[in-house]
C-alpha cells in the first residue's frame, strides 16, 4: 500500500512539473509575440520619414522645368525662377515653415530625379497622367488646365476641333498635350517638339497649321506676341498635382495641408490672379 502510495504521489508531482512548464512556456511566446506585434507596429509607424527628413534639413527641394510660362521659367533681368508653381511652392512653405529651395532640370528628367532623391518633389505644371505613368505618391489635384488650339492670327480656317482634321499639327511631346493630340483622328500629320517655343516658331513660319498647348502658356504667348490667337475649343484638361518618391506619403500630407491653407488665407487666388488670369 505504501509503495502504491509513492507512486501515485510521484505521479501527481510529475503531471504538476509538466503542467507548469507548459504554463510557462505559453506565457514566453505569448509575450514574445506582443513584443514582436508592438515591434512591428513601430517599425511601420516610422518607416515614412519624407516629412521629417525636409523637417529637419529645414529644406523642401522642389523640382521644375523652367521652359513653361507662366507656370515656370526664369526672369531675363533678375535670373530668378518666376511663375505660377514657383509662388505655389512659396507659399505652401511658408504655411509648413519650411524654407523652398527651386532645382531647374530637363521636364525629361524630373520623375527619375524625385525617384532618384534628386528633389523632394516636383511642381511643375504636371497632370495626373504624366505623373501616374511611375510609382510615385501624388497630391491633391492644384490646377486644372485646358488644353487649347493656337493657330496663327491671319488664319481663319481652324475654329473648333474638328477643322483639324487634314491639318498638320505642333505639339510638345511628352506632356498631356501630346497625349490630347493622340486622341483626334483624321489629322494629316503631327510633329512633334522638345519645347513648345519650337512648336510656335514652326506656326509662325507656316510650318505647321495649330499648335496643341496649355492655355495658360497660350495666353501668355498671345500677350508677348500678336500674331497668334487662341481657339476657344478646349481638346482636353488635366488635373496638375505634386509629385513626390512612392512611400513619401508623410510629406504628401504635409503639402495637401499646405495647399488647403493657401487656398483659405488667399495665397492660392493671389498667385492665380497674378499668373493665371485670362483674358
Amino acid at each position: 500500500m505504501a509503495m502504491e502510495k509513492n507512486r501515485k504521489y510521484g505521479f501527481l508531482s510529475l503531471l504538476l512539473v509538466l503542467l507548469i512548464s507548459l504554463l510557462a512556456t505559453g506565457c514566453a511566446k505569448t509575450t514574445s509575440s506582443a513584443k514582436t506585434t508592438t515591434e512591428g507596429s513601430t517599425a511601420n509607424q516610422n518607416l515614412d520619414s519624407s516629412w521629417d527628413s525636409v523637417k529637419n534639413k529645414g529644406e523642401l527641394v522642389v523640382g521644375l522645368c523652367a521652359q513653361y510660362p507662366p507656370f515656370e521659367s526664369r526672369n531675363e533681368k533678375s535670373g530668378e525662377y518666376e511663375g505660377f508653381d514657383v509662388d505655389l511652392a512659396n507659399a505652401i512653405g511658408k504655411e509648413l515653415g519650411i524654407k523652398v529651395k527651386h532645382v531647374d532640370a530637363a521636364w525629361e528628367a524630373l520623375l527619375g530625379g524625385v525617384q532618384k532623391g534628386d528633389y523632394d518633389v516636383l511642381i511643375t505644371a504636371m497632370s495626373k497622367q504624366e505623373a501616374s505613368k511611375d510609382n510615385v505618391s501624388l497630391s491633391d489635384s492644384y490646377y486644372n488646365l485646358k488644353e487649347i488650339i493656337v493657330v496663327r492670327s491671319d488664319d481663319n480656317g481652324i475654329k473648333s476641333v474638328e477643322d483639324l482634321k487634314g491639318k498638320i499639327v505642333g505639339v510638345q511631346t511628352a506632356c498631356s498635350a501630346e497625349e490630347a493630340v493622340d486622341k483626334l483622328t483624321g489629322l494629316k500629320e503631327v510633329k512633334r517638339y522638345n519645347r513648345n517655343a519650337e512648336a510656335f516658331i514652326d506656326l509662325r513660319n507656316k510650318r505647321v497649321e495649330a499648335v496643341v498647348v496649355g492655355l495658360a502658356y497660350a495666353t501668355t504667348e498671345m500677350k508677348n506676341n500678336k500674331d497668334v490667337k487662341v481657339i476657344n475649343s478646349p481638346i482636353g484638361s488635366n488635373e496638375l498635382v505634386m509629385v513626390s518618391k512612392k512611400g513619401a506619403d508623410a510629406l504628401t500630407a504635409k503639402l495637401n495641408e499646405g495647399l488647403a491653407k493657401i487656398k483659405q488665407n488667399g495665397a492660392y487666388d493671389q498667385a492665380i490672379s497674378k499668373w493665371l488670369k485670362v483674358e
